[in-house]
């Protein structure tokens, strides 16, 4: 149920993982605590540890320069809003439209699809926003990588522990 955020051995934001896996790279000598959880520690017969909140690469890496495309990646850019009329929108909830619809040759990706409500989706239908009347709050594009690892967390409910090393 935890979740770790892990930062670079600069102190940046990289991803965030189960604690389950946090606790395995501690083990592995890969990261150290950087912060923990005061409610949540866990058992073993011969000893207890509290639940990492945030742990630090111990070695240098290269962040990836490019994000992967998925739709919890546009989500998170588009910040959970939709981009016609500005409704927040659970992820569950949230649809994804082609700006410039495939059936007039639009494709997949990060620079053709926006994150929507349903009520708009319907609205828009095949057309593009022009021929609906309507209008982008932002153009697509494909994000910067720790943005979007930022924006993903900001939009839930992050603990009080990761706010020193999140800046939005």
């Amino acid at each position: 149920m935890s979740e770790t955020l892990v930062l670079t051995s600069g102190y940046q934001p990289l991803t965030v993982v189960p604690w389950q896996r946090a606790i395995k790279m501690f083990f592995l000598g890969k990261v150290e605590v950087v912060c923990e959880y005061d409610d949540r520690s866990i058992h073993s017969v011969r000893f207890t540890i509290r639940c990492p909140s945030v742990v630090r690469l111990t070695q240098q890496i290269r962040k990836p320069r490019s994000v992967k495309y998925s739709k919890a990646a546009v989500y998170a850019r588009d910040g959970g809003a939709c981009q016609y009329c500005g409704l927040r929108v659970s992820e569950s909830d949230c649809t994804y439209d082609h700006v410039i619809p495939r059936a007039h040759g639009g494709r997949t990706s990060w620079d053709n699809i926006v994150a929507c409500c349903r009520s708009c989706n319907q609205q828009k239908g095949g057309r593009t926003p022009n021929e609906a009347g309507m209008l982008l709050r932002q153009a697509p594009r494909q994000p910067h990588y720790t943005a979007t690892i930022i924006a993903s967390v900001s939009i839930g409910n992050r603990p009080p522990s990761w706010s020193d090393y999140l800046y939005s």
